[in-house]
């Protein structure tokens, strides 16, 4: 699954990639670190590169969706001790393989992008947690930011200027909560990755105890292009408080999986034909548009639904981190919510006991409706068990594991209904 085929609408981080041209040398040829430049050489002050990023509509890539300008402008700039800059390359969520292709492909964008925001919140120090199991892609980052320092885009006194920042690349253990950020800066300090409380928020105490601005890979990674096409540019590539554009992942039942870079607000049919639509001539089920922890969609709503923050939003569900998963009319919507709910079982890092004993308990309840010996009551014993575990843990987690037990009974009630009834599945396929 890759992203070096025509599969794109008026993309940036990444156009004209072919998996060869990933140097430094090809990355400058592009126009790359002509942003950092700019801003060094012309002196352009920290506050108007977050005054442009809040201008430009740029949200958190990573899930959240939280504005990036403003997040940046939570960093106390005076603050007299040392401050750390944080890519979140954590990459677990299922269905997503966005970040791992723009480290593999373009990975000077994401260091110019880091090196941008260090010297807007005036930050010396920087790390990328890369996911565990993307070893290769580690390796690639690594080469990567060899490249930088030898070229004097990192380091001390970068491009002649007074500025400087150390950027390092940390490989993580594959867990999944370490994508939640409070738990990948424990495990950046080498504890147990288990999420912290808040407040205090990182921008305060984050790591070693220190203000700490975190932002996924994709996010950084569009500073450079953004700056390069002014904010306003920038914006009109998308919609109102959707500005730009957006690497969706697609996977499933789709002829073409992989990822695709389009304008926020672009048709989900659109991605579809962009995708080849589905895969055998199948009809399209269901869809989960943000990855694994997004409410499942009705294929028909997500038909008539554009890919924004807003509009999936309106549709059910949310844009998370743009992982789409899309099944077709022979997928089982109760095994494929045993799958889902065995991995946040096995996931959760059990510091809650919300989550800790309510995944367990969805699991095998799940397991026993897909296996002919489910009771009538199951499902609005599930729906009081997700009830009782959104917002009564510290992270998101819980809601992560809740959320898509909520809405596949919401949305397929009836083959649940047939699961219990006649323990088996509705699905001719799987009879």
């Amino acid at each position: 699954m890759t992203s070096l085929h025509d599969r794109h609408i008026n993309p940036l981080i990444l156009k004209d990639l072919n998996g060869e041209n990933w140097h430094l040398a090809d990355y400058v040829k592009r126009g790359g670190y002509s942003a950092l430049r700019r801003i060094i050489e012309e002196g352009i002050s920290p506050e108007q590169i977050i005054a442009d990023l809040k201008a430009s509509g740029l949200r958190g890539r990573g899930g959240a969706g939280f504005p990036t300008g403003l997040k940046w402008s939570f960093m106390p700039r005076q603050y007299p001790g040392q401050k750390y800059l944080v890519c979140n390359t954590d990459e677990g969520e299922p269905g997503t393989f966005k970040d791992r292709d723009i480290i593999r492909y373009n990975p000077h964008a994401l260091i110019e992008g880091m090196a941008i925001g260090a010297y807007a919140m005036g930050i010396t120090v920087g790390y990328n947690y890369i996911h565990g199991e993307i070893f290769a892609e580690y390796l690639r980052f690594e080469e990567a930011l060899e490249e930088a320092r030898a070229a004097g885009f990192l380091g001390d006194n970068i491009m002649g200027s007074s500025f400087s920042f150390q950027l390092h690349a940390h490989h993580g253990y594959g867990a999944y909560i370490c994508g939640e950020e409070t738990a990948l800066l424990e495990s950046l300090e080498g504890k147990k990755g288990q999420p912290r409380f808040k407040p205090p928020f990182p921008a305060s105490f984050g790591l070693y105890g220190k203000p700490t601005t975190i932002n996924n890979t994709e996010t950084f990674a569009a500073v450079p292009f953004l700056l390069n096409i002014g904010a306003e540019n920038y914006m009109a590539l998308g919609k109102p408080n959707n500005g730009g554009t957006k690497i969706f992942s697609i996977s499933g039942d789709v002829e073409r999986p992989g990822n695709y870079e389009v304008p926020l607000g672009t048709p989900f049919a659109k991605l579809m034909e962009l995708a080849g639509g589905m895969r055998g001539g199948k009809k399209i089920k269901a869809v989960i548009p943000g990855g694994s922890s997004a409410p499942v969609v009705r294929g028909e709503v997500m038909m008539d639904t554009d890919l924004d923050y807003d509009s999936i939003a309106k549709a059910g569900s949310m844009l998370g981190s743009g992982a789409v998963i899309v099944m077709d009319e022979t997928r089982c919507m109760v095994k494929s919510l045993l799958r889902l709910s065995y991995f946040y079982y096995e996931e959760s890092c059990g510091q809650c006991t919300p989550c800790r004993e309510g995944t367990g308990w969805m699991y095998r309840m799940v397991h026993r409706i897909e296996n002919g010996k489910g009771r009538p009551e199951d499902m609005d014993l599930l729906n009081n068990i997700a009830f009782n575990i959104k917002g009564r843990t510290i992270c998101a987690l819980g809601d992560a594991a809740a959320m898509p037990v909520e809405a596949m009974i919401k949305n397929f009630r009836e083959e649940f209904e047939y699961h219990i009834e006649h323990k088996h599945c509705l699905v001719p396929a799987y009879l």
